[in-house]
């Protein structure tokens, strides 16, 4: 099985989890009952709010690389995850951590803990060893903590899945083609000869 191939079967386990705790519950983890705004569930709020929440972090994710050390330390540990990644593995993998991830922390989970309290585990999850590991789980804890209130504003979890399905999709593509460290090329002949 390939690398994409494992984590796409844990984020299908993440989904088959969320999914039974729902009929457990016997409740829909695509909407919220007591949803903040009268209009809900909204879909189409959710869905706008879910794509400019989406686009936002990807504008984000450029400048902080660009511009802070943190954000490209935590771009160079992350990038031998989307370095083998070919394009359908890019487009799967976005798609499923966007179902599986969103279905048990906002659709699942945050009815029962509330959103701050999914937004901290959200975090705690995307742990990982090395240098940025804090670096890391903040980031993920922030976006849950956003994407959790976009589903208790609108009631609806298509603009947190949207906005998680774009942010991964993107955001690995740009892992797996962007250097944040590029190393001059030796041009070599004339070009490349010192004086």
């Amino acid at each position: 099985m390939s690398r994409w191939g494992r984590y796409a079967a844990a984020y299908v386990a993440l989904t088959l989890l969320a999914v039974v705790i729902g009929v457990v519950r016997g409740e829909s983890l695509l909407t919220l009952p007591d949803a903040w705004l009268t209009i809900a569930p909204s879909h189409g709020w959710s869905a706008g709010a879910g794509v400019l929440v989406g686009l936002l972090v990807v504008v984000l994710t450029r400048v902080s690389v660009v511009r802070f050390s943190w954000a490209r330390q935590l771009h160079r540990d992350l990038r031998p995850v989307a370095r083998g990644l070919s394009p359908i593995g890019l487009m799967v993998l976005a798609v499923l951590s966007s179902l599986g991830e969103e279905l048990l922390f906002r659709g699942a989970l945050q009815p029962l803990t509330g959103v701050w309290v999914q937004a901290l585990i959200f975090g705690v999850v995307h742990y990982v060893p090395g240098p940025s590991r804090w670096v890391w789980a903040g980031w993920a804890a922030a976006i849950g903590l956003i994407l959790g209130l976009v589903f208790a504003a609108t009631g609806s979890l298509v603009g947190p899945l949207l906005a998680h399905a774009l942010i991964n999709g993107v955001n690995l593509r740009f892992l797996k083609h962007h250097d944040p460290d590029p190393r001059p090329r030796n041009l070599g002949g004339l070009l490349g000869q010192r004086s």
